[in-house]
């Protein structure tokens, strides 16, 4: 089953196909001057897809065209080489070109998600009995489009993220005169207030107990009382 339509799969891939360098189809270092064929980029870019659209682990979406070995190698190989961060780059330019960014507004916050494969910023997560996990600080736009992210370990706190954050607005070029940054509770600090002035952004930050706010742009930012729940946090779809 594809995960997307074609109409929308086909101009993808013709996007991120320009980005890829050219490949040999045989390892030119094989001392027989052949080997297996590589499996095709296309191939990969799919089975990537439906690793985004429906969620489930490299085993579960490998078949005969292709091992999760080779997806996990490939997709480290175009992580290496830039490819996402120029598509992504491409696809902010084109949404803000088509829709536009809502840039005076910016939301900030941090998730937590499971990595019981560890990694390298992987740490012992506070609402998962210890297990490896990953913090996620991510940003969004007024309207929650997604502008940057930060990993670290699931055992740090959301504010030290909150600079190595925004430092993601230096990728979009030029920004509105007076930009609102849209924080939980858990930033209400003097720190925090400090370092949004030196940058200068306005902060607009939750206090306890503050259960709803709505962004200027009229989108809803959901905030949870700490005596109802393990975390206090904005949540931003599509992170």
């Amino acid at each position: 089953m594809p995960a997307l339509p074609a109409w929308l799969t086909e101009p993808l891939w013709d996007q991120f196909a320009v980005l890829l360098p050219e490949r040999p189809e045989y390892h030119p270092d094989h001392p027989l001057g052949c080997h297996r064929r590589r499996i095709s980029d296309r191939i990969i870019f799919d089975k990537m897809l439906q690793l985004l659209r429906f969620g489930c682990s490299y085993e579960a979406i490998a078949d005969t065209t292709c091992t999760a070995t080779t997806i996990r190698s490939r997709r480290d190989e175009w992580t290496r080489l830039g490819v996402f961060a120029r598509l992504k780059q491409i696809a902010l330019d084109a949404y803000d070109r088509i829709v536009g960014l809502v840039l005076d507004q910016i939301a900030v916050d941090g998730s937590i998600t499971k990595a019981p494969g560890g990694g390298e910023v992987a740490g012992r997560s506070p609402v998962d009995r210890g297990k490896q996990g990953l913090k996620r600080s991510g940003m969004t736009d007024g309207y929650g489009i997604p502008l940057g992210r930060v990993l670290a370990g699931a055992n740090c706190h959301d504010s030290p993220l909150l600079a190595p954050t925004l430092d993601r607005l230096n990728d979009l070029g030029p920004l509105p005169d007076e930009v609102t940054v849209h924080l939980d509770a858990g930033y209400d600090s003097n720190k925090t207030r400090t370092m949004l002035d030196d940058r200068g952004l306005r902060g607009r930050i939750a206090h306890k107990g503050e259960c709803r706010r709505t962004l200027p742009s009229g989108r809803a930012g959901t905030f949870e009382r700490p005596q109802l729940s393990g975390h206090v946090g904005l949540s931003l779809d599509g992170l």
